[in-house]
């Protein structure tokens, strides 16, 4: 850990805290590539005057700021012991964590190594994304509600592909229910397995960052990992096995009952999806929105929601998924106000009549 002194600043009301960063924390390492992780610091404390003096930070400002620009350096140098890299980007995530109401430390956050491969690991980045992989080890049955961007599927991918690598499970089983935004098999060109292809895409995206890419096609043969439609789980048992069944917003009540029993011994299971991206046709209800009312009370399964501040693509996204928040509630408001006119004047016809 560091050590750190406090001492009196130039003005009345700043305060002067030393950190001295440990040998074996390179603080080239810690300041990050160009000093970027040295200017999101000051970016992100505006208040604070950042020095940096060989082997020490000095940190200058109003005491509660510099406090807590103190406990970012503290937990920023955690993350570089660890070994895993330091960014901007962690650097604001971080901020976000300890100013919000947020348990999870970012060291412990940004340390976690779920898989390592192909050069890279694959860890939580956010708060919201360390509790649903720490879910996913406690619980047997584990919901991941969000929207785009938020890594449900991917880290629940890079979980079920640790478990077979520990030989903690047999097999993957990945699954989605073959409904997009209004199209339907029938009308697509090619034979069925084309027509499905596209549907499940998206996994065999995820696999191949997570293995080599060369194994995949001989583990898929063997059994080891199957990628098919939600249809294809009827009637089946599936045990020692990591299933996951992706964009299960777009189950019927009816579908997601079937895919929750197909359970069997020694396997977990993850259902991950968007209740605010639903395709089903008109009068189809979705059963991702209603399964938390039918399984309260239930042990062993557990539902987390993740939200715009959990989104890791570009800042743009989560910026796009909270403006259309804005509207939706807004659309909401209005077609509220609308209805209860349409039926004061309905009444007052009616009183006239």
């Amino acid at each position: 850990m560091t050590a750190a002194e406090s001492t009196g600043g130039t003005s009345p009301t700043d305060v002067e805290h030393r950190i001295v960063v440990p040998a074996d924390v390179s603080i080239a390492s810690l300041l990050g590539p160009v000093d970027s992780v040295l200017r999101a610091l000051e970016a992100g404390f505006t208040t604070v005057d950042v020095r940096v003096r060989e082997n020490e930070i000095v940190l200058r400002g109003p005491v509660g700021d510099v406090a807590l620009a103190a406990r970012l350096v503290d937990e920023l140098v955690e993350v570089a012991q660890s070994g895993a890299p330091l960014t901007a980007d962690v650097v604001a995530r971080s901020i976000a964590m300890l100013t919000a109401s947020s348990t999870s430390r970012p060291a412990e956050v940004f340390s976690l190594d779920i898989l390592s491969s192909r050069g890279k690991s694959i860890r939580p980045k956010t708060a919201g994304q360390k509790h649903y992989v720490d879910a996913i080890d406690a619980s047997t049955v584990t919901f991941g509600i969000g929207p785009a961007g938020t890594g449900k599927t991917y880290l629940a991918m890079a979980k079920a592909v640790q478990a077979l690598q520990a030989r903690q499970v047999h097999r993957i089983v990945l699954t989605r229910p073959a409904v997009e935004a209004g199209e339907r098999l029938g009308f697509l060109p090619g034979t069925l397995s084309d027509k499905i292809d596209p549907y499940l895409r998206p996994l065999y995206d995820a696999l191949h960052d997570m293995l080599d890419p060369q194994s995949i096609p001989k583990l898929i043969e063997a059994g080891t990992i199957e990628v098919a439609p939600l249809a294809y789980m009827r009637g089946r048992t599936l045990n020692d096995a990591f299933i996951i069944l992706d964009e299960a917003q777009n189950t019927s009540t009816e579908q997601m009952k079937m895919f929750l029993t197909r359970l069997g011994f020694q396997s977990k299971m993850v259902i991950t999806g968007d209740v605010t991206q639903v395709d089903l046709p008109g009068g189809t209800q979705s059963g991702l929105r209603v399964i938390e009312d039918v399984l309260t009370g239930v042990d062993d399964i557990e539902f987390c929601r993740l939200s715009s501040t959990d989104v890791v693509r570009h800042r743009l996204v989560g910026d796009i998924i909270e403006a259309y928040s804005r509207w939706d509630l807004t659309t909401d408001r209005h077609s509220t106000r609308h209805d209860a006119r349409s039926t004061d004047r309905t009444t007052e016809k009616g009183h006239r009549r």
